[in-house]
């Protein structure tokens, strides 16, 4: 009888802590949900100009404008798409060489003072993170002037902060046994970085550099909006002119140019890693 009574005071527990994980969950749900439809009745019911949307007909107009291509832009796409490619591949080349030093500086266990390199290293990081590309174009843009440099060391500039992390926490898992070694028998710092450290770390690197590039395709795309060449201006020019059809073109040009981007960084990998 007492173990009758129990097993069922210990049933009576369990469904009770079985109640309380549903009403905490629903709980949950409930409060996320009301916040989901608090962000959508301030952010598109409130803040959209309905007006001006024009009903079903008005949008299908609007997306009718860009169906008719303009193929006369073709042989104006040639130069800004290469340009785009060019911008990504130096910028990051760039922005590999910038994130090294950062990544020195920010890995803890290899980084010359802890208590002032290090915090530098891991603010360089953030502040590349943080800053958008477009923000960095337009401080580039006002410092050297429209062209594609602006857009390269942009490119390269956001590219600090992924490489550069990446690289250091690579840096940071690495065997030390090999460095223990190598600094046992006499080795210099250099030494030590290039047969100990670099070993090691290559494979995540070129992974990242090669994943980065890839990424810095689609930004370089966009780099022309405010005056760092490539396709981006073009794209801005035909916006600013009403051309629809060359808004798609160049659309359709950026398409092909990340496709052909993909397709590159997938053999890299396979190529090299």
């Amino acid at each position: 009888m007492a173990v009758s009574d129990t097993h069922i005071a210990s049933l009576s527990v369990q469904t009770e802590l079985r109640r309380k994980r549903q009403f905490k969950m629903l709980l949950f749900w409930g409060v996320f949900l009301a916040f989901a439809a608090w962000c959508v009745q301030g952010t598109i019911i409130e803040d959209t100009d309905w007006s001006r949307i024009g009903g079903r007909s008005g949008v299908w107009a609007s997306i009718g404008r860009y169906i008719q291509i303009d193929w006369g832009l073709l042989p104006e796409l040639l130069v800004p798409t290469i340009e785009t490619f060019m911008m990504a591949s130096v910028g990051t080349v760039l922005g590999c060489f910038f994130s090294l030093p950062v990544a020195w500086l920010g890995a803890a266990n290899v980084t010359p003072s802890k208590t002032i390199l290090y915090p530098v290293g891991r603010f360089l990081m953030v502040l590349s993170r943080s800053v958008h590309e477009i923000v960095w174009a337009l401080i580039f843009v006002s410092a050297v002037g429209l062209g594609a440099l602006p857009g390269i060391l942009a490119i390269a500039m956001r590219s600090v902060g992924f490489i550069s992390k990446i690289t250091a926490e690579a840096i940071e898992n690495i065997d030390a046994k090999p460095v223990e070694a190598i600094r046992a028998t006499g080795g210099n710092e250099f030494q030590v970085m290039y047969y100990g450290i670099l070993p090691q770390i290559y494979p995540v690197v070129l992974a990242t550099v090669i994943f980065e590039w890839d990424i810095n395709i689609r930004r370089s795309a966009v780099m022309g909006l405010v005056g760092a060449g490539g396709l981006g201006l073009l794209f801005f020019r035909q916006m600013n002119s009403f051309n629809y059809g060359g808004v798609t073109m160049v659309i359709l040009a950026i398409l092909l140019l990340i496709v052909l981007g993909e397709v590159i960084s997938h053999y890299l990998r396979k190529a090299v890693i």
